[in-house]
């Protein structure tokens, strides 16, 4: 028998035990994200997230214990998720997964679920498409659609009419380039030029040429957050393009608060729509930021994963109290469809039909606070924004 038709047998027995059984005492939790390599920091918001919420809910539910399990996925590699998934519910047999940065990894899992009986609660991966791939997948952390769309009219009220959009060549930046040019289009814009970069580009000085090339007013910016959103933002301005008046527009994963010391003045007035700001003024962002900043030892590396982590653990302890432990994971996903909730970021509620979160975005502009650090102040709110991305599906 080989290892295919070896581990089909494996989930095949899973899911005949996993409905039946009694109540376990310990329910665990697969968690893959980069917890190591150049995306360390996203990996380390994961955790700090976990830890924030089991810290301030309790390591237990419903009477079951909650075990968490880590494995490391350093970089986008599909191949890498789908054995580590597999590992997780055959070898350490997690009940529920979560976690997971990239969306290809994110695609490469998902196909695995229905037979392994284990539903994958998204932290972060953010391609509309990932959760037409399985109904035991459900996302709590945004898309890029969804982060997008309200910076299209934003960009127009800014008197901006040419654009020329740059994003990363994946699922997510494509996403987002559609979603700009829709609504940027709608609101009477142009985009003159569209520029897709491999997502290994680390040197942006031709891009930064093309854009001044261009014609373009102002420059829409997707890239994943780390190291990327860093040198392209410093190429911004290195390049001379800030000085010479055009303007950069992005979601918010291009000016994350961990990236702000190091962005410094360069990232200063910059708009940004995103659906969290660690400056969110309610008292439950305020419990959260205290316990996720200690979870990280710190708090100035707090960035926007920890909050999708955090509210992954929430649906994920919903699903545990619902099934009472047991492994019956379309009764777990189904318990959470329509469920709402208080998030550190606002009001926040899973669709009942597309399985993805519904919630808060926000015009945001980068500015120093009371205390002269920069921050992304929050200046505008667009209410329980869906995803555009999958209400075109």
């Amino acid at each position: 028998m080989n290892f295919r038709n070896l581990l089909g047998a494996a989930f095949g027995a899973l899911l005949l035990g996993g409905v039946c059984s009694a109540a376990a005492d310990t329910v665990k939790v697969g968690i893959i994200g980069p917890f190591s390599g150049p995306f360390a920091l996203q990996g380390k918001n994961f955790q700090a997230g976990v830890q924030a919420y089991m810290g301030l809910n309790g390591k237990s539910v419903a009477g079951h214990d909650v075990e968490v399990v880590y494995r490391d996925l350093p970089a986008a590699n599909p191949a890498q998720a789908r054995a580590l998934a597999q590992e997780l519910v055959v070898k350490d047999k997690v009940q529920y997964l979560g976690g997971v940065y990239f969306t290809p990894d994110a695609m490469a899992i998902a196909p695995l679920l229905v037979q392994a009986n284990t539903p994958l609660v998204i932290f972060n991966a953010a391609t509309s498409a990932i959760l037409t791939k399985s109904p035991l997948a459900v996302r709590t952390s945004f898309t890029t659609a969804q982060t997008t769309t309200p910076l299209g009219q934003v960009v127009a009220d800014n008197g901006v009419k040419k654009v020329i959009s740059a994003v990363s060549d994946y699922g997510p930046g494509i996403d987002a380039e559609g979603a700009f040019k829709k609504a940027f289009s709608a609101a009477g814009g142009e985009i003159v030029d569209s520029i897709r970069m491999p997502m290994n580009t680390n040197d942006f000085s031709p891009i930064m040429q093309r854009v001044k090339d261009s014609g373009a007013e102002a420059v829409f910016a997707f890239l994943p957050s780390g190291p990327t959103t860093l040198g392209f933002v410093k190429s911004f301005n290195e390049t001379g393009l800030k000085k010479s008046g055009i303007k950069l527009f992005a979601p918010g994963d291009l000016t994350q608060e961990s990236d702000l010391p190091a962005l410094g003045e360069a990232a200063d007035g910059t708009l940004t729509t995103f659906h969290y700001a660690v400056s969110h003024d309610s008292p439950e962002n305020k419990a959260f930021v205290e316990a996720a900043g200690k979870a990280l030892g710190n708090p100035a590396e707090l960035s926007f994963p920890a909050v999708g982590a955090f509210d992954g653990m929430h649906v994920i302890y919903k699903m545990i109290e619902a099934t009472d432990g047991k492994q019956d994971a379309q009764k777990a996903v189904d318990a959470v469809k329509g469920l709402s909730w208080t998030s550190p970021r606002g009001p926040v509620s899973i669709d009942a039909d597309t399985r993805h979160i519904t919630e808060n975005i926000y015009l945001r502009q980068v500015a120093k606070d009371a205390d002269g650090k920069f921050i992304n102040k929050e200046i505008k709110t667009f209410e329980n924004q869906k995803d555009p991305g999958l209400a075109a599906k």
